[in-house]
């Protein structure tokens, strides 16, 4: 049975990712979604733990660290489900690093982005605290958004321009309320 994931677990996790790291080399591994709610102190906890890296070698242990942490890992990022913003690789957050690997919390605009869009409870309740905790701007957000080429679109076809910008500003009227 997995355990729910906590700061205290997270930190683990980076310990143990760190730890197994192929040597020489340096990584960078991303807290996405319920990790960084989790981490940056939102939610007490997760079921499971969003990754993502862009040079995959550093996860080559990883179902070994599953196994001995009990914990449900998964390998995603926001533009799996909505199309990029532009400038997010230089809006990643630095967590900390350990031996050869830097953790980062995702973009945090386009982890927002991504939950407005997908429009759960918890996901809506997730990008309100990204406002809340001003780690993303409304007004940046919106303007990110907007400036997505309409090209963009053509790789998610159950999103559209008009929907994806409707659910942005129906989001951000109800951080009116």
């Amino acid at each position: 049975m997995r355990e729910e994931v906590t700061p205290r677990r997270l930190d683990l996790l980076m310990d143990e990712l760190a730890r197994v790291a192929p040597r020489p080399g340096s990584y960078r591994v991303y807290l996405v979604g319920g990790g960084t709610a989790v981490y940056v102190g939102w939610r007490a906890s997760s079921i499971d733990v969003d990754l993502h890296s862009e040079d995959d070698v550093v996860f080559r242990d990883i179902q070994a660290i599953k196994e001995r942490l009990k914990m449900n890992i998964e390998f995603v990022r926001p533009e799996d489900f909505v199309p990029s913003l532009e400038g997010s690789m230089s809006r990643h957050v630095l967590i900390k690093t350990i031996g050869p690997v830097s953790f980062y919390h995702y973009d945090p605009y386009s982890q927002c982005f991504a939950k407005v869009v997908r429009g759960f409870q918890r996901d809506i309740e997730d990008a309100h605290a990204f406002i809340v905790r001003e780690m993303v701007n409304r007004e940046e957000l919106r303007s990110l958004v907007a400036a997505i080429p309409d090209s963009a679109y053509a790789k998610y076809p159950n999103l559209s321009r008009a929907g994806v910008e409707n659910a942005i500003e129906d989001f951000l009227a109800s951080m009116r309320s």
